[in-house]
């Protein structure tokens, strides 16, 4: 998050971006500006679509197949809330709700884990959850395993770089503060709270676990929180609450991802700027509504080809390959001088994925070595040796200012 703060923010400021993707435009030229869209349009539709569905999915189970209603109206019901209120208020509607259902959520968390410290009659909670065995950080012993300590670091601190600073629906909430200094203050204490409300969940994670294993409940994965909820003995109020912060959880996220879809299909494939301002608005509709289908689209899907997968699981290792030619993309243009040959850049983002995949697909079935979600770098770095295969000196003449459009 320092990465994001003093050094991806300075620059987009600088810059004056209403699209983060803009810059590369300007720094390489219009099919890397292409590219970066679309990768970035790639990864928050399905990672989107991920999130949602594992909501869906819960509130199918708890709620829904109670009253007879099938997935597919659930999900539907879930795209027109968002879409509703999303698309009248804006960004700073998003803002603002963003806040209401992040507290909601923290509120349910809390109460969750009170109402299970008292059932399980837990004095000290931190000295319980720091000796439970879930509890466990360091993991030095098995260099080839994906959950070895250094690849979830180095691969954790990307992550975060990537999915926050180099994405244009974490990036626009940002962005609208009126000043850089706010802007910077604003990541700096959301990084602090950040790690404080992690500990909290994984905390919850400890509870939960604990609380199944003591008592029998066979729960795996996505289904432990709903199982435990609903099956767990821990009376009417865990269960309000878990649906309730389930759903805050859940809006905080898709409302702002779906007017970032939009914005950055309507800026950077649509170019609407160029458009009189009666058509933006009625492109901007259209845009919004495309997405909310697609979105619907793609949980379907899901339901039926990743139902016993860990969906978090499933998300990281998506983010690993979408974003990893983005990294790349923007460690080159912000690190080195050079300039590249623009036309190949679809190309090589399009191959770095593809030759990461082969390359950890080869290590886990020849040499029993898992990079984990530790592709991500490596993806980032196969895009970064293949802008650098095409480099040359000369500077091309879209090159403006390092990304300033004008």
């Amino acid at each position: 998050y320092a990465i994001i703060g003093l050094v991806l923010m300075p620059l987009y400021y600088r810059l004056n971006l209403t699209s983060i993707y803009t810059y590369l435009d300007g720094r390489f030229g219009r099919h890397a500006y292409k590219t970066g869209a679309s990768f970035f349009l790639l990864s928050r539709t399905v990672i989107a679509a991920f999130r949602l569905f594992l909501v869906a999915n819960v509130l199918q189970i708890i709620l829904f197949d109670n009253y007879g209603v099938p997935f597919w109206a659930n999900v539907i019901i879930t795209i027109l809330l968002i879409w509703l209120y999303t698309f009248k208020g804006g960004i700073k509607t998003i803002v603002w709700t963003d806040t209401l259902q992040t507290l909601f959520m923290l509120v349910a968390v809390g109460v969750v884990i009170h109402s299970i410290q008292e059932r399980m009659d837990i004095h000290n909670l931190f000295a319980y959850v720091s000796e439970s065995k879930y509890s466990r950080i360091f993991f030095f012993d098995d260099l080839k395993s994906a959950d070895y300590f250094w690849k979830q670091f180095l691969s954790g601190a990307f992550i975060a770089v990537v999915m926050t600073g180099l994405d244009q629906d974490m990036m626009q909430k940002n962005l609208t503060c009126k000043t850089l200094g706010d802007a910077q203050k604003n990541m700096f204490w959301f990084t602090i709270v950040l790690v404080i409300v992690n500990f909290f969940f994984l905390s919850l994670g400890v509870l939960l676990t604990e609380y199944a294993a003591s008592h029998g409940i066979d729960a795996h994965k996505d289904a432990l929180f709903p199982t435990l909820a609903m099956e767990g003995n821990l009376g009417y109020v865990v269960p309000l609450f878990f649906v309730l912060g389930l759903i805050a959880a859940t809006y905080s996220s898709a409302d702002g991802t779906l007017t970032a879809l939009t914005t950055s299909f309507s800026i950077d494939i649509l170019e609407i700027k160029k458009k009189k301002a009666t058509q933006q608005v009625r492109i901007r509709k259209q845009v919004h509504i495309m997405f909310s289908v697609i979105m619907a689209l793609t949980i379907l899907i899901f339901k039926y080809f990743i139902a016993d997968e860990s969906v978090i699981a499933k998300l990281f290792q998506f983010a690993g390959y979408t974003y990893g030619p983005l990294l790349g993309l923007y460690a080159y243009g912000m690190f080195t001088k050079w300039s590249t040959n623009d036309k190949l850049i679809p190309v090589i983002a399009i191959l770095a994925p593809a030759l990461t995949y082969f390359i950890n697909y080869l290590c886990i079935k020849y040499f029993a070595f898992d990079f984990g979600f530790f592709v991500l770098i490596i993806n980032g770095l196969i895009t970064f040796i293949g802008l650098l295969s095409t480099a040359h000196n000369k500077p091309e003449k879209h090159k403006r200012d390092d990304g300033k459009r004008s």
